[in-house]
């Protein structure tokens, strides 16, 4: 079975659809979709829909959410969004040119996204997801990230995860379509 299977549905369905396609159709639902729906890890321009496949270190991160929820809406309508920021070249991640448009307004708007920010800043570069309001900070090992993570103030929810260049669902749908799949 061809990559092109690999999206759950898709396969239960037989519906036979390229990934080139189910990004698209998964675009029109939110600008993350596309890199999901090809499984790993990749360079986005655009709104998140053109892909660069790209390996990256595969470190561990401490991913924190304070109470509250932003406002996707309120954060693109707002008047203070850098709208003609230069984009970020493929070749400048090596340096790790990192940034957030959304970021700044989030922090004016959002208090409790700053102080976690600020948190994270103690320890390494944090970025914060999207629009938020979950921020993040990567870890060389996961006993690093796992100190930090017991430290982080009880009223913020927090967690630890592994880097990971390729979805686990597409490494396990892959196995099922070789007949690797663990039976039982």
């Amino acid at each position: 079975m061809q990559p092109q299977c690999w999206s759950g549905l898709n396969t239960l369905w037989e519906c036979g659809l390229p990934l080139t396609e189910l990004a698209d159709m998964g675009c029109e639902l939110g600008a993350d979709v596309p890199v999901f729906v090809h499984g790993n890890s990749a360079f986005a321009e655009g709104i998140g829909e053109l892909l660069t496949p790209m390996e990256i270190p595969e470190q561990w991160y401490l991913v924190i959410t304070p109470e509250c929820q932003v406002s996707t809406g309120e954060i693109f309508s707002h008047p203070q969004l850098t709208r003609n920021s230069s984009p970020i070249k493929i070749r400048a991640l090596s340096g790790e040119q990192y940034r957030n448009d959304c970021q700044s307004v989030v922090e004016k708007l959002y208090p409790a996204v700053k102080e976690a920010l600020d948190w994270l800043g103690d320890y390494n570069s944090p970025l914060m997801t999207g629009t938020g309001a979950s921020v993040f900070s990567g870890f060389e090992d996961q006993t690093e990230a796992q100190q930090a993570l017991d430290k982080v103030p009880n009223h913020w929810h927090a967690f630890i995860a592994r880097g990971a260049n390729s979805s686990s669902l597409h490494r396990q749908m892959g196995k099922l379509f070789t007949g690797a799949w663990p039976s039982g």
